[in-house]
């Protein structure tokens, strides 16, 4: 009998203590198995909220690409370019506002919350204690005058602050109303000028133009302008975006074993095509802003240069490289359906001149590099008067020989006159072609030296023709010009080279003047 039941047997205390055990350990399998799960839970959660991450970071790669892909075509459909009207202020004046706590009155003292209670009941109807009640009436009408000259004192002291306070705001409001009517005055002025075509206003309009074009995060805002009145030419220099302004990657991948979020790599070609269509639009988009925001037409042609601002990586200094170079006018751009075109394909279009290599940063040469806002004309000197029977063009100094240039080709039948001295324009003479069928300006370049004209000087020349609009382009030298010159002179089609055999017989024919050039050049190669 004393192993019956089991273990405990019929001892309670030994049922409840196992009892208790099963219970326990219920409970605890049942905590694991909650923790379990909710450790299964949060890992579940985690896991889609990294997923998603990788979702939302590949949406906004995706949605800045898309950006970068229809740069041109935003600006076209979207832009609110600037205009005199758009730059002009208004002035609304803001109502007074009173600081708060300050705006009302407090509320005057009553002398109900002053006056004692009188006696009651029985005592206070035969009169007992009315001498202590008049005492409290007496003290109480005391501290109720104070209350109320301390009210008056704060209420003036109130009504004198907001009162200033006021003025001050007045004062504000004439103020502000003040600037932004001397600053719509100073936008008229501007304005006026603008359409007098005044260099400084119309350079400091494109300067506002170019400054309120709103583009993606990356992109550089710094440039600089040249305006030249007499033609309406327009020079435009940009900062375009170095290659990192196309995201490396195409998407974000969530790697779940490794708890790792991975980008997907952009493919070179994809990302070196995307570049080289962000250059081709901006540069496209500067021009059609610049051509919309200019309601008054006083900007007749643009050229424009592109360059980026980076660091030379084998040598590590700082660089500037001209990546996209164009020029064109008014009404030839206005022929553009700039929503529908390819923007490279446009661009050659234009006759631009564009990095074969963008990417790597390959520059070209600009088709204007300086600044050519007016030419700066010089009294005439008659150099032919002065000269030997036979002289020798080397022996002039080179102001001579630029005024012998200009009479030589007054004698062939142009109107020219010599330029001020310049460091940089490269112009030495203007001459006008009359001729009601070959009539045009003609930009004028002599070399006096003994060596062969650069190629630079050359190139250089074609982008004075560029920008001044010019029907040609002549460089002159006493010396002789290499094969590449030549060869970019005739692919130009508006400059004509003359070296000195050329002008041997030029002053024979036209001046009656038997002239020693420089030395002769060197015997050629067959090609």
């Amino acid at each position: 009998m004393a192993g019956r039941g089991g273990a405990g047997g019929s001892d309670p205390y030994a049922r409840e203590l196992a009892r208790q055990a099963r219970e326990y350990e219920k409970a605890r399998k049942a905590a694991e198995a909650e923790a379990k799960r909710k450790a299964r839970e949060e890992k579940l959660a985690y896991e889609a909220a990294r997923a998603q991450e990788a979702v939302d970071r590949t949406y906004v790669l995706e949605n800045d690409v898309e950006q970068l892909a229809n740069l041109l075509r935003t600006a076209v459909l979207e832009s609110s370019p600037p205009t005199f009207d758009r730059l002009k202020q208004t002035f609304t004046p803001t109502a007074f506002a009173p600081p708060k706590g300050r705006a009302k009155a407090a509320p005057q003292p009553r002398w109900e919350e002053y006056e004692p209670e009188p006696p009651r009941g029985i005592l206070g109807a035969l009169g007992f204690g009315r001498k202590g009640y008049d005492a409290e009436v007496e003290q109480a009408r005391a501290r109720f005058d104070k209350a109320l000259r301390d009210h008056a004192r704060d209420e003036k002291k109130r009504v004198e602050k907001l009162d200033k306070l006021r003025a001050k705001h007045e004062e504000q409001n004439h103020l502000e109303a003040a600037r932004v009517e001397e600053w719509n005055a100073r936008i008229e002025e501007r304005r006026a000028a603008y359409r007098e075509r005044d260099v400084e206003a119309v350079e400091w309009f494109i300067d506002q133009a170019l400054a309120a074009s709103k583009y993606p995060h990356g992109f550089p805002k710094a440039h600089r302008v040249s305006y030249q009145a007499d033609t309406g030419d327009l020079l435009v220099e940009i900062d375009l975006p170095l290659e990192d302004v196309v995201p490396a990657a195409r998407a974000y991948r969530y790697v779940k074993s490794r708890d790792e979020m991975n980008p997907v790599p952009r493919p070179d070609k994809e990302r070196k095509e995307l570049y080289a269509s962000v250059l081709a639009q901006t540069a496209l988009r500067t021009v059609h802003e610049l051509f919309a925001a200019d309601t008054e037409g006083v900007v007749k042609s643009i050229a424009l240069n592109g360059h980026v601002a980076t660091i030379d990586r084998a040598t590590g200094r700082e660089v500037h490289p001209c990546l996209i170079t164009l020029q064109t006018d008014r009404e030839e751009f206005a022929q553009l359906v700039l929503t529908q075109v390819d923007p490279r394909a446009c661009l050659k279009r234009l006759r631009s001149l564009i990095s074969p290599n963008p990417y790597e940063l390959e520059p070209v040469r600009p088709l204007v590099t300086f600044d050519l806002s007016k030419f700066r004309l010089m009294d005439s000197l008659d150099v032919v008067a002065g000269l030997d029977s036979r002289p020798v063009l080397m022996d002039l100094t080179p102001t001579e020989f630029e005024h012998l240039i200009r009479q030589l080709f007054e004698a062939i039948g142009l109107d020219s006159v010599n330029t001020q001295p310049s460091k940089d324009e490269g112009v030495d003479a203007i001459a006008m072609n009359t001729d009601p069928v070959m009539k045009g300006l003609c930009v004028i370049q002599a070399k006096r030296t003994k060596n062969v004209v650069p190629f630079e000087t050359v190139s250089a020349l074609a982008g004075v023709v560029e920008h001044k609009r010019a029907a040609k382009g002549i460089l002159v030298t006493t010396s002789w010009f290499g094969r590449a010159s030549e060869a970019f002179a005739n692919e130009h089609g508006r400059l004509e080279l003359l070296d000195g055999a050329n002008l041997v017989h030029l002053f024979k024919e036209h001046l009656n003047l038997d002239v020693i050039p420089g030395p002769v050049p060197p015997k050629r190669r067959p090609t």
